[in-house]
C-alpha cells in the first residue's frame, strides 16, 4: 500500500511520525481541508500530468487551477492529466492519494508558487485518508526528484 511508502520513506528522514490518518476521507481538497481544520487553499494538491510520455507531478494549493497558457509556456506541452490507471501504475500512488513523497525515479516534481503564500501547507501522504504538515521549504526538502518552483496556476491571486 501507498502509505506505508511513504512512511517508510519519511522514516528515513525522520518525520513518518508527523502523518496524519483521518477515519474520514482526505481524498479532495474539501474533504482534505475539514479532515485537517484547515482552509482548502492550504491542502497542497498533487497533480499528475504527462510530458513526452513521462509521469510528473504539480504541486499546487487548493484553490488554484492549472493555467493552460502558463502550463504549456513552462511544459512545452499541452497539460494532460494521468487517468486513475496510468497515476497508479506510473505513479505509485492512486488518485485522492497522489502525493509527491516515494516516487519513481522517472516521476519529477514541481512546486508551484501558489503554496509559497502559507506557513505550512498539508499534501497527503500516500492515501486517501492522510496527510501531513509541511513548511514550503520542507516540501522542496522531501518532495522525490524535485526539479523547481514553477508559476502554472490561475484563480488562487
Amino acid at each position: 500500500m501507498s502509505i506505508q511508502k511513504v512512511r517508510a520513506y519519511f522514516k528515513e528522514r525522520g518525520i513518518a511520525d508527523r502523518i496524519r490518518e483521518f477515519d474520514v476521507s482526505s481524498a479532495t481538497v474539501e474533504l482534505a481541508a475539514a479532515a485537517v481544520g484547515v482552509e482548502g487553499a492550504r491542502i497542497a494538491k498533487s497533480l499528475s500530468f504527462k510530458v513526452e510520455d513521462s509521469p510528473i507531478i504539480v504541486v499546487a494549493a487548493g484553490d488554484a487551477k492549472v493555467d493552460n497558457g502558463k502550463y504549456k509556456a513552462q511544459f512545452h506541452t499541452k497539460a494532460k492529466m494521468l487517468t486513475h490507471e496510468e497515476a497508479h501504475d506510473l505513479i505509485g500512488h492512486d488518485v485522492g492519494g497522489v502525493c509527491p513523497f516515494a516516487l519513481p525515479e522517472d516521476v519529477n516534481v514541481y512546486l508551484d508558487v501558489s503554496l509559497k503564500r502559507f506557513e505550512t501547507v498539508y499534501p497527503a501522504a500516500g492515501s486517501s485518508n492522510s496527510a501531513i504538515e509541511l513548511t514550503c521549504g520542507e516540501l522542496e526538502q522531501y518532495s522525490s526528484n524535485f526539479m523547481e518552483w514553477v508559476d502554472v496556476c490561475k484563480a488562487w491571486e
